[in-house]
């Protein structure tokens, strides 16, 4: 066994476990013999994380999604529970995911074991009474957007500006020299339906829909699905299958989001961590949503922002269009993209000028480095 620190993490979504991989490699970096384990994805089995539970089995959104995993979700509750009891390890790392990890916080912290939270629950969006909370239970909150530490002002808890980790991700992505994709002809427009399987599951076939229109006005246009892995690939390729649109001109690319956004004119892109990549690689995209009419009719009486697009979400504006719900129809989302097609079009250019306010705000990287050197700071 390593006598390095050992840690337990958990993450729950495919975001999240690219993030926390790379605070692994870099406490890796300053600990060669620093062990983890927990719950995550291939990412951070890359990084040498023993993985005992995968995120796509834990990935849920929604009241009424998650209700027929609540056995399994309990189940693995208190096993990784048990872990940690037997396990010890010098700090819980908690990665976002908040329905599941602040309670485990609270169970991991009244057992005495040091509870760190990387990428702040988006408290300041909803559920704002969690924050007492959360100060009670949290030794240490390391937050990824500058605006997050002042929600904490009138606590005593400690947190931590570190930087958005997708910064320093994309700026490799973009040293990377170019990989062949899919593309068909052009204009070029990438599909990023989201990365759970609910979301591409009711996302994707307006997507599709959207995409056969387009083809009225752009005959040669190409488009290509995004999906975080090959499971995901796997369901994109069985919907388009049970479409009834021409696909002739659509394929699917697994694993290499970055480069597909990199080399597309324009995109469609579910709301979430994508929305923030097409911004940092200077992708015009369309923000769309939708999920279970009940989950959507809860959610929207606890959300007080104006957005759902973290781009625009820190902008403090409107950057990209947001279709959500009822508004994402395939004929609305074909003409929100269809001036973005446009490299001369003042809605192009409006969006351009938006992201760049946004890799302003975001700064210039370094995330995992200072995460790891205050995770190795608190053990």
């Amino acid at each position: 066994m390593s006598n390095g620190p050992r840690f337990m993490l958990i993450a729950g979504e495919v975001s999240g476990d690219m993030h926390a991989a790379g605070v692994v490699r870099a406490i890796k970096e300053e600990h060669p013999s620093a062990s983890f384990f927990g719950i995550g994805g291939d990412a951070m089995r890359d990084a040498g994380v023993e993985v005992l539970h995968d995120v796509n089995d834990m990935a849920a959104i929604g009241f009424a999604e998650i209700l027929p995993k609540l056995a399994f979700f309990r189940r693995t509750f208190y096993e990784m529970l048990n872990l940690a009891r037997d396990r010890k390890p010098d700090a819980v790392i908690l990665v976002d995911y908040p329905g599941f990890n602040l309670r485990f916080a609270a169970r991991a912290h009244a057992m005495g074991l040091r509870v760190i939270y990387y990428i702040c629950p988006q408290v300041w969006a909803w559920r704002k009474s969690r924050i007492p909370r959360m100060a009670e239970i949290i030794d240490r909150l390391l937050v990824i957007f500058p605006f997050e530490t002042e929600v904490f002002d009138d606590t005593h808890l400690r947190v931590d500006y570190v930087g958005h980790p997708l910064v320093d991700a994309v700026k490799l992505a973009l040293a990377e020299p170019p990989i062949p994709m899919p593309w068909q002809g052009k204009p070029r427009i990438a599909l990023l339906p989201g990365s759970r399987r609910q979301e591409i599951q009711r996302l994707l076939p307006s997507f599709l829909d959207a995409a056969a229109i387009l083809r009225k006005s752009h005959a040669e246009a190409s488009f290509v699905v995004a999906t975080p892995n090959e499971g995901t690939a796997q369901l994109a390729h069985q919907l388009l299958a049970l479409g009834k649109q021409d696909t002739t001109q659509v394929a699917i690319a697994s694993g290499n989001t970055r480069h597909v956004l990199r080399q597309a004119d324009a995109a469609i892109v579910a709301s979430g961590t994508a929305t923030l990549e097409a911004a940092l690689i200077g992708c015009p995209s369309v923000i769309a949503y939708k999920m279970s009419p009940l989950s959507h009719l809860c959610l929207s009486k606890l959300v007080t922002l104006d957005h759902i697009g973290m781009v625009n979400i820190i902008a403090g504006r409107t950057v990209c269009r947001e279709l959500v719900q009822n508004d994402a129809t395939p004929q609305a989302l074909a003409e929100a993209i269809d001036p973005l097609l446009n490299d001369a079009s003042a809605a192009r250019q409006r969006v351009m000028h938006g992201y760049a306010e946004v890799a302003d705000k975001l700064g210039e990287g370094g995330s995992s480095v200072r995460a790891a050197k205050i995770i190795l700071d608190e053990v």
